[in-house]
């Protein structure tokens, strides 16, 4: 006679996914008393829906002719992230190296920059580019200097995160045989966290692209002045044509990204 095999029942938890379930259920909770905490009236939200697709059928026929007039402030603004990008990159690659805790085992230096880089991601971008407006005044150049510390702060935070977790085998050979500092860097850190590295310099340089059109607002120059200027006049046509040559900068920027990630893994 067989034995026969029980097949041992699914408990109360993997019958009914409680896990998921209880998550949800948390996730609910805590919407609900961030809303009432922030005093967010969901209710006029779903009020003026309409006020919002009324905006986005204005916005459905785009003045095309409006082209030639973005044209050089569009440039503009790539221009401004691109250098801003760029300078924030240039002084956040020392600064990532001094910050990570494999290469840094002073903990003094260490902790002394991470609060540097803190201190520089806690100030929102709008606060400094009305600063350097104040500064040097209405144009590009208070763009520039805003995104390069902007770009500073967060590409720095994404280095030594990266760094963190390369491997050490190569660091630990080159050291044995008494290589430099710098040495071990060129050559065991820097082949390890290229590929991240370009990866999020185009990613800070997207954001970065967004967030220029956004400085104009405030004088910061780029297309942002005329992005300004079309909404104050109602002009929403105008509006469209700003918003789809951004998203288009945008798209070609993450095309550039993903092509090179391809190329270099």
């Amino acid at each position: 006679m067989e034995n026969s095999q029980k097949i041992p029942s699914r408990s109360f938890a993997q019958r009914w996914h409680i896990k998921p379930i209880l998550g949800t259920v948390i996730m609910v909770i805590l919407l609900v008393f961030s809303s009432q905490m922030a005093d967010v009236n969901v209710g006029m939200f779903f009020a003026n829906l309409s006020q919002f697709t009324d905006l986005l059928v204005r916005m459905s026929n785009p003045t095309w002719s409006y082209l030639s007039i973005i044209w050089q402030p569009l440039y503009e603004t790539i221009q401004m992230a691109i250098l801003g990008t760029t300078i924030g990159t240039i002084f956040a690659v020392p600064f990532s190296l001094l910050a990570a805790s494999n290469l840094v085992h002073n903990g003094i230096i260490r902790n002394v920059i991470r609060i540097i880089l803190d201190l520089v991601r806690t100030l929102p971008d709008l606060l400094l580019a009305a600063i350097f407006v104040a500064i040097f005044g209405i144009g590009s150049t208070a763009g520039v200097v805003t995104l390069a510390i902007f770009s500073f702060g967060m590409i720095s935070k994404l280095f030594y995160e990266v760094i963190e977790t390369i491997d050490m085998g190569p660091i630990e050979a080159l050291e044995s045989v008494g290589a430099r500092k710098l040495t071990v860097i060129w050559y065991a850190v820097i082949p390890q966290i290229l590929n991240q590295f370009i990866s999020y310099f185009l990613y800070t340089l997207e954001i970065n692209v967004r967030a220029s059109t956004v400085l104009g607002y405030i004088g910061a120059g780029g297309i942002g002045v005329f992005l300004q200027r079309s909404l104050n006049e109602f002009n929403y046509g105008a509006t469209a044509v700003i918003i789809l040559a951004t998203l288009i900068i945008v798209l070609v920027i993450d095309g550039i990204s993903n092509h090179l990630r391809r190329i270099l893994l």
